[in-house]
């Protein structure tokens, strides 16, 4: 099997990954893969997606894997993305139980109030211009995530640089180390501050909270799950709205819909938004503790695996009518993987859908003739491959 090289950033594939997904769904749903030095596997077709997503002897835990093998094991790491069951299980159940669909409604008005103040600072501007990445997409899901953790403290321009060099680190390739560092150190003080004044916030619960057997999250765990917390609980936002926007801007027809009836088609279009151009372009490694078969092609044992969550949600196997690569609000049918499949399935998916849905509604009721700024330039893309955005989106009206 020829071998597919993304060792070399490419402007056209950052631009638009989407024709190259399709050659490769052309040719078989898995291939191999070169990044830099190393080899792995790449899944592209959607069934053999969701069949890698909840595979057995795919491990999420990267600690005993070659391809991490010099990399240093921060506490940052322990936490329930890169753990398998029962682990993971423990986890997961901890931090559910206060991870409610009715705490996440509760914040319905607060997330409005939020999302109305950040409009009115735009819509004062006298140039009737604005960067809708830095003055909306952005602070929009971090407040919202460190208020609900009860960190609103949180010195977020430094946060924001720390999380955006690990998920979309500027070489393209790894996080600088230093960032784990000053990272991990910040959370070190961020929960022992909160262990030392609770209030009624989730991080105070989950230093309270225990499983069946009376266990706690030990101190690396709640570091771990305050550092997934807070930064899957914004980046992924970020882009939902970022590239929720710049699909509706594209569509004029679509655009036009939705504002003669947000009611009936606003989730609709936040769901057809996460599976045209979902801010997660590929899931984290997973690594075969023993030997399987994806989509007819053999795995070994100790070989790695990504899937890519953008190719599956553009594949016409599983979305036909309309095609695939049509954006159409209206869609029905089968559901996408822009927040996973399995036991991994994102945990803040419904407190994502709610932002998305708020953000994107009020941005289109505010402002009517909402259009890209034509003297912005070309788009600047997230670097790396596991985020799928812009750094930017300027915007007028």
């Amino acid at each position: 099997m020829p071998l597919v090289d993304l060792s070399t950033p490419a402007d056209d594939f950052n631009a638009d990954p989407y024709p190259f997904y399709e050659a490769l769904r052309t040719a078989g749903p898995v291939h191999r893969l070169v990044l830099g030095s190393d080899r792995t596997w790449l899944v592209v077709g959607h069934e053999e997606a969701r069949q890698a997503l909840t595979h057995p002897a795919l491990s999420k835990n990267w600690l005993g894997s070659d391809l991490f093998a010099n990399t240093p094991v921060h506490a940052v790491a322990t936490n329930m993305l890169d753990a398998d069951p029962p682990h993971h299980t423990r986890l997961r159940r901890l931090v559910a139980r206060e991870f409610t669909s009715r705490r996440v409604e509760s914040l319905r008005p607060r997330v409005q109030r939020i999302t109305d103040e950040l409009l009115d600072a735009m819509a004062a501007r006298p140039d009737r211009r604005a960067d809708l990445i830095a003055s909306f997409a952005v602070p929009l899901p971090m407040t919202v995530i460190c208020e609900l953790l009860g960190v609103p403290g949180l010195d977020r321009a430094r946060f924001r640089s720390w999380s955006g060099e690990i998920v979309a680190p500027l070489d393209g390739v790894g996080a600088d180390p230093r960032v784990l560092e000053e990272m991990t150190a910040y959370l070190f003080e961020l929960v022992a501050a909160k262990a030392e004044d609770p209030g009624e916030d989730l991080l105070s619960a989950l230093i309270r909270t225990r499983d069946e057997d009376g266990g706690r999250l030990s101190p690396d765990e709640l570091i771990g799950m305050a550092f997934l917390l807070l930064v899957a609980g914004h980046e992924t936002t970020v882009n939902l709205i970022g590239n929720g926007v710049r699909a509706l801007l594209a569509h004029p027809g679509q655009l036009a819909a939705l504002r003669a009836d947000p009611d009936g088609l606003i989730d609709g279009a936040v769901e057809e938004m996460l599976r045209y151009d979902g801010p997660v372009q590929h899931a984290t490694y997973r690594f075969a503790a023993a030997d399987l078969e994806l989509g007819g092609v053999p795995i070994a044992a100790g070989s790695s695996v990504l899937v890519a969550l953008a190719g599956a949600d553009r594949d016409p196997a599983r979305f036909a009518q309309p095609a695939a690569d049509v954006f159409d609000i209206r869609r029905s049918g089968p559901g996408h993987l822009a927040f996973g499949h399995g036991i991994h399935f994102c945990l803040g998916a419904p407190l994502a859908r709610m932002e998305g849905r708020i953000a994107i509604r009020s941005l289109l009721e505010r402002f009517p003739d909402l259009a890209e700024d034509p003297a912005s330039g070309p788009p600047d893309w997230l670097p790396g491959g596991l985020m799928r955005g812009v750094t930017r989106l300027p915007l007028y009206w």
